[in-house]
Formats: C-alpha cells, structure tokens, sequence
C-alpha cells in the first residue's frame, strides 16, 4: 500500500528521500551539490523541510519545491527530474491538479510528455475523460488545444525513430555495395530516406525547427529534391 499524498511537492519530496537514501549520502552533502548547481537556497534545513512535508498549523506544507529546483535536485540525485515529481513503479497514484483525482504514475506522464491528452473530467461510469467544454465561448475546445499545443511533443520523437532507421539503412546499403550488390538495400535506404523527408517537410509546416543531420544524409535527401526547405536544415558538425 502506497501513501497518498496531497502534493506534487510531497511526491518529490518522498523520492528525494529515497534516491538520497540510494545514494547514501546525507542532506549536508544533498545541499552542497545543490549550491554548486546554483541552488544554494536548497539548504539542509530546506531539504529537511521538502523531505518530510512538514505542515504549518493551517496544514500547509512549510516548503515546497520550484520547477527550478526539481531540475537541480534531479541532477544533485542523478535522477531524471521528471521521475523525482511522477515515480514509475514505487507509486500508485500521484496528484494531478488539486481539484482533480489522482491518477497512477504513468498516466500522469503521458500527459506531461504530450503522449495523450489529460482525462481530468468525470468519473462518469468509472472513467475519465477529456474535458469536452471549449475554453472560451465559440472557441476551441480544450481537448483540441491541447492536442494543438502538444504536437511538437509527437514530432520530435518521430524524427530520431525515422532518422536512426535511415542510418540503419545506409549503413546496410553500404555495406552491401562494398560487396558488389547493393540494389535491394539501397531501395531500402531511399524508401526511409523518402519517410524522414516527409516528416521534416510536417515538422517544417508546423514551424518546429529540425535537429542537425549528416551532411551525407541531407546531400541526398537534396538530390532526390524531397525536401520542401532545403537550406533550413543543418548538417552536424564533426561529421
């Protein structure tokens, strides 16, 4: 049975304590790598304070914890951030907003990456579900800004999948004509070459600006004139 928490800040808090502990190392030196990180404010007695969830009389927490220093402590503990604030696999449930239920870990995460949209209404029959009010009157509804505002989110990691593919084709094709017979795994390379265009050419509409390439990758991609914005993208450097 997990404890429930009534925080994000006591979440953080709870696993601060745990990875510390991991580490086994004492809030003396938690806060000294946290000064060294630029967060001298995160003093032993403010750890002491974010770690145990100390109330005031109201029930208030005493202390809790900025986005700023979520990133530090994440990097004093040698811990991604993300998972100090939503612990997948050592929680249940984790706070979302504080008039809303809370929801296991992983869920929770999905929304923070823009993997899916949060499903803060309801229960109604047992589920949650999207809040299907617009946010203005006669504007979008909020699902479909969400959705909007997250696709960035979906189009960077689409590109390091279809690029690493391309890479694996290259170098199979490579390898091939070496050989003498590269005709079936040079097809290949130009289909995913073709793929990974396609996507830089969406990732281009949507105004989202492409990572570095190789230079031998985006010399190709330009003399099969695949690419909408040629000029835009930049090869890597060192290679």
């Amino acid at each position: 049975m997990h404890k429930a928490h009534d925080r994000p800040s006591d979440v953080v808090g709870a696993q601060v304590r745990r990875h510390r502990t991991r580490l086994g190392i004492n809030r003396e030196l938690l806060a000294e790598r946290c000064a060294n990180l630029g967060a001298p404010e995160l003093t032993y007695s403010a750890l002491v304070d974010i770690e145990n969830g100390r109330r005031t009389k109201e029930g208030k927490r005493r202390r809790h914890v900025t986005v700023d220093e979520l990133t530090v402590l994440g990097l004093a503990l040698a811990v991604p951030p993300l998972l100090l604030a939503l612990p997948l696999g050592t929680e249940g449930n984790v706070p979302t907003a504080p008039a809303a239920d809370p929801r296991d870990p992983y869920t929770v995460w999905k929304w923070w990456t823009g993997e899916e949209t949060p499903t803060l209404a309801g229960p109604l029959d047992g589920r949650h579900y999207p809040d299907p009010q617009p946010i203005v009157e006669n504007g979008p509804k909020w699902s479909a800004a969400w959705a909007e505002a997250a696709y960035p989110a979906s189009l960077y990691p689409e590109f390091e999948r279809r690029r690493e593919a391309v890479h694996r084709a290259h170098l199979r094709a490579e390898t091939e004509k070496s050989k003498g017979g590269a005709t079936a795994a040079q097809t290949e390379y130009l289909h995913r070459l073709e793929e990974l265009a396609r996507h830089i050419n969406d990732m281009g509409r949507a105004g989202v600006p492409v990572p570095a390439l190789r230079a031998d990758l985006i010399k190709d991609m330009k003399g099969l004139d695949i690419l909408d914005a040629p000029n835009t993208i930049n090869p890597r450097g060192n290679e």
